[in-house]
């Protein structure tokens, strides 16, 4: 359940970055400076990108990584009860087998037994 948890808090953390570079640009361009301030800004903020989505995407992959260990460990676990379950059920179906087996001789038995007096 935690796992479940921390995967989407860092799609939630991406959201937020994603959120937050969008509002800049968007504060950038109806911000009230000149110009030439606003292009400066805009370089900066344009020259941290790269390293912004080189963030996300590690973000990104770590979250991937630990669903797909979830998820094998979940398939794992799947595995192994059903791996069990199947194990009873043909351990019930031989006993039911020889439980049948073991009536019907009784039957014959008695039938026998019954034809003879």
């Amino acid at each position: 359940m935690s796992e479940n948890r921390s995967g989407s808090s860092g799609l939630f953390l991406g959201g937020i970055i994603l959120g937050a570079a969008i509002g800049t640009v968007t504060g950038l361009l109806v911000a009230p400076r000149s110009g030439r301030e606003t292009r400066q800004f805009l370089k900066k903020s344009a020259d941290a990108l790269p390293d912004l989505a080189e963030d996300l995407s590690t973000s990104v992959q770590l979250q991937a990584d630990r669903l797909s260990e979830t998820a094998l460990r979940n398939w794992d676990g799947t595995l192994s009860r059903l791996r069990e379950a199947i194990a009873a059920g043909l351990e019930a179906s031989q006993r039911e087998r020889q439980e049948l087996s073991q009536a019907e001789r009784i039957a014959e038995s008695h039938s026998s037994a019954r034809d003879s007096a």
